[in-house]
């Protein structure tokens, strides 16, 4: 197919995969460091010192393990968007000789101020900047000293309060207290304070630093986000386990069912109530210890988002597949498209589904015999 495409007459054909990854480059939308070599004709180490900014920030960020020597590059580009883009994510991180000059470019300052390791006198000139949206990203730093949160406990702003909360640096009592604010103006209608709660964190992550014993201790912390990352710990005692499991909060149990040894029962009941995430990899039903010669049997439960995982058994039985292939939710009728068992007539009829994104599904599937495909193409002009 990609030499079909490369030899046709039609440029807009021939170009149609570089101009999409191009088009997505100047909308600053993501999009794989692969992807960029082969629409650019370049190495990374090329694009890096592309006349673009927009390529040269789309590169920094897609290159996620780009060395150092290339971050340093990044770091001084003339452009502000390329320097921020560059400084996004902690990794590949700031070399210690510039993190004066990140703190001093108001292009990055907020970036860095979020993850960066530096010194106490470092945080000490963000905090007394006085810019709220540092004043935010240096409560989230997880390398904050001692001296720095002391300072942060009298900012009054909902996502400084709960960002101070999750340090290590502040005991039961305060982390009590200053959830408590932040629910309170939760509860009188501030969108801060629900922001401040809700966003997608990675929590407490030093938590999986600190010895078992004082770990344990926040088996019976209040706030979710300390019980979600000490479930993520791989070393824990089975009745410690056993607690995770039964959670209330789902994001817990979740988390918890990535251990290595999560007995079957456990995983069978957690995706059968609440289905499986499929934007976390691996999924919970590709677990070495899930049962997964019960999957077919998942086609008979009330949730649609149970019945779906039914088609991640790649032998599913045809009438399962028919069955599904009627589902009201189009995401379901979707699975069952791109299914590897799937009959030609049953593709046939998917190819006629209301929803173009199941057509899709049916054209691209490789089951669909070459007559066909042939047909499509040239009912496309392809």
């Amino acid at each position: 197919m990609r030499r079909r495409i490369t030899g046709h007459p039609d440029p807009a054909i021939r170009d149609a995969f570089p101009d999409f990854v191009r088009g997505t480059v100047e909308r600053e939308v993501s999009i794989g460091i692969d992807a960029l070599e082969e629409a650019y004709g370049r190495p990374r180490t090329a694009l890096v010192g592309a006349p673009s900014p927009s390529l040269r920030a789309a590169v920094a960020r897609a290159w996620y393990d780009r060395p150092l020597a290339v971050q340093a590059e990044l770091l001084a580009d003339p452009d502000p968007k390329v320097r921020a883009t560059a400084t996004e994510h902690e990794q590949p991180g700031v070399p210690p000789e510039w993190r004066d000059r990140c703190l001093a470019d108001p292009a990055v300052r907020v970036n860095v101020a979020r993850h960066v390791p530096f010194t106490a006198e470092q945080f000490g000139q963000l905090v007394r900047s006085g810019d709220l949206e540092v004043q935010r990203a240096v409560a989230e730093n997880p390398h904050l000293p001692t001296e720095t949160v002391a300072h942060l406990l009298h900012v009054d702003d909902p996502h400084v309060r709960v960002g101070v909360a999750r340090s290590r640096h502040v005991d039961g009592e305060t982390r009590d207290r200053l959830y408590a604010l932040v629910e309170a103006e939760r509860a009188a209608g501030d969108i801060e304070a629900e922001i401040a709660l809700t966003w997608n964190s990675p929590g407490p992550t030093w938590l999986r630093d600190v010895p078992l014993a004082e770990r344990l201790t926040y088996l019976d912390c209040p706030h979710t986000e300390f019980r979600r990352v000490l479930a993520s710990c791989r070393d824990l005692p089975e009745v410690a386990w056993r607690r995770l499991d039964d959670d209330p909060e789902l994001a817990v149990r979740r988390a918890a069912a990535r251990r290595p040894d999560t007995p079957p029962q456990v995983l069978e009941r957690l995706v059968r109530a609440h289905g499986d995430v499929f934007h976390i990899r691996p999924l919970h039903v590709d677990h070495p210890n899930f049962p997964r010669h019960l999957l077919r049997t998942f086609t008979d439960e009330p949730t649609p988002n149970a019945r779906y995982l039914a088609l991640q058994d790649p032998e599913l039985p045809v009438p399962d597949l028919r069955r599904l292939a009627t589902a009201a939710e189009p995401f379901i009728r979707r699975g069952v498209a791109r299914h590897p068992n799937i009959t030609a007539t049953l593709l046939e009829d998917l190819l006629s589904d209301p929803d173009p994104q199941v057509t899709d599904e049916a054209a691209a599937n490789t089951t669909l015999p070459p007559p066909r495909m042939y047909r499509i193409l040239a009912a496309a002009g392809l």
